[in-house]
């Protein structure tokens, strides 16, 4: 009987070897589509953050004490974008090279966005109420600012020694307990900004102590301001808020350039026309006290307490008939 030989390793070696070569060859096309797929997706998660950053709502952190009491330096924010519509200040537009200079060489840059050519309109717009905390984009400026909207289109503006006089009416004001805050890295409470404000707990704990004026507009919206010491500004003829324009104030009447300052004086100029509306305060996420450092530890202690969760939606009373 004749027995069959099995195949040699030498007789099975070429088959193994071309599907290792099919293998190998199959392999490269595989890896770039995986690497495509993963610049893809990057890309795609990117234009998402980017439109949710343009028509829904946006962080915004606070640099200045211009809205204080209500807001502090250091609060970070949610803005909503939709309220009063879209426009030209609207989209998020990435500038590849201002981010470089900022975030590597620690350049000051105005803005990390293009800006849009300047449209007149808004797409579904809506005009803001009397006593909204709006952020806008000033003409001629590419950052945003943040001010309380209290003069509408149509309107008639004035101030008599700090009081609004809204169309020939003086809008109630209620003095208030003083509001006792700490001293940090992120409220100094310098003489300059708050005459005799600087006080000194008996442990030895600085405090800021504010005096509070409560203001209740025609529509029934009410909100704290500051106004602690007579400034030029305090007093303002009778200004015309033009269609399509909202006049803006800052809480912190004292510290504040808004549109009862001249463009030279770093100010509004005046009313600021609707179509540089970016989108309403909503929410005070966190805030920070200005001890964060580069320890981890530090992120934590330098919370504020008590400030998450704030609405930036302002108190409504009964509205004056």
């Amino acid at each position: 009987m004749t027995e069959t030989a099995d195949p040699t390793q030498s007789e099975l070696d070429p088959a193994i070897e071309a599907e290792s070569d099919v293998v190998t060859t199959d392999e490269k096309p595989s890896r770039l589509r995986a690497f495509w797929e993963e610049i893809k997706g990057l890309f795609l998660l990117l234009l998402a953050v980017l439109a949710f950053h343009s028509f829904i709502a946006k962080p915004f952190y606070i640099p200045s004490i211009s809205m204080m009491p209500n807001l502090l330096v250091g609060d970070r924010l949610v803005v909503s974008k939709y309220p009063y519509g879209w426009s030209f200040v609207s989209p998020t537009i990435p500038n590849p090279a201002a981010i470089f200079r900022w975030l590597v060489l620690r350049q000051d840059e105005d803005a990390l966005a293009f800006m849009m050519e300047e449209k007149k309109g808004r797409v579904w717009g809506e005009l803001p109420e009397r006593g909204d905390i709006v952020i806008f984009t000033p003409k001629g400026s590419s950052q945003d600012w943040i001010k309380r909207v209290i003069g509408l289109p149509g309107d008639t503006i004035a101030l008599i020694d700090g009081q609004v006089i809204l169309n020939g009416v003086p809008v109630q004001q209620e003095v208030q307990p003083r509001l006792v805050l700490p001293v940090d890295g992120n409220n100094d409470c310098s003489e300059i900004d708050f005459p005799s404000a600087l006080g000194k707990e008996a442990d030895g704990t600085l405090t800021c102590s504010l005096q509070i004026v409560r203001e209740t507009l025609p529509n029934g919206v009410s909100y704290n301001t500051i106004d602690a010491k007579q400034i030029h500004h305090d007093n303002m003829a009778p200004l015309p808020i033009p269609a399509g324009y909202v006049f803006m104030m800052g809480d912190n009447r004292d510290n504040s350039s808004d549109s009862r300052f001249a463009l030279e004086e770093g100010g509004l100029g005046g009313p600021v026309a609707w179509e540089r509306i970016g989108g309403r305060a909503e929410i005070v996420t966190f805030s920070v006290d200005g001890s964060t450092s580069l320890n981890p530890a530090t992120w934590f202690s330098s919370l504020r307490g008590g400030r998450a969760g704030t609405s930036l939606r302002p108190d409504k009373v009964a509205e004056k008939k």
